[in-house]
């Protein structure tokens, strides 16, 4: 997954999506911060994202999805999206 440079609209999502830790720290973990956006992005937030990011690193995170990030809802339209369908089990979390 690519690097992103800094910008204020994208520092803007990842300050919104990831209001626990610097935005420069939340856009070094790719395929997390576009899973948040994927996630809990708003409408702005996803078309931010797609300027920075090409199709393939989103594809990239459906392929392999951190777990515990996707709820059933963004998960099925994400992959409708791509023409992933049915949709692969989402990852779980493992205790």
């Amino acid at each position: 997954m690519s690097a992103v440079p800094m910008s204020h609209d994208i520092e803007r999502v990842a300050r919104r999506l990831f209001w626990w830790r610097p935005p420069a720290e939340a856009l070094q973990d790719t395929r997390r911060f576009l899973a948040q956006v994927m996630t809990y992005g708003s409408l702005e937030d996803v078309i931010t994202a797609r300027r920075y990011f090409p199709r393939n690193e989103f594809e990239a995170v459906l392929d392999n999805p951190p777990a515990g990030v996707f709820d059933d809802r963004s998960w099925n339209y994400w992959n409708l999206l791509y023409g992933r369908y049915p949709p692969a089990p989402m990852s779980e979390r493992s205790f």
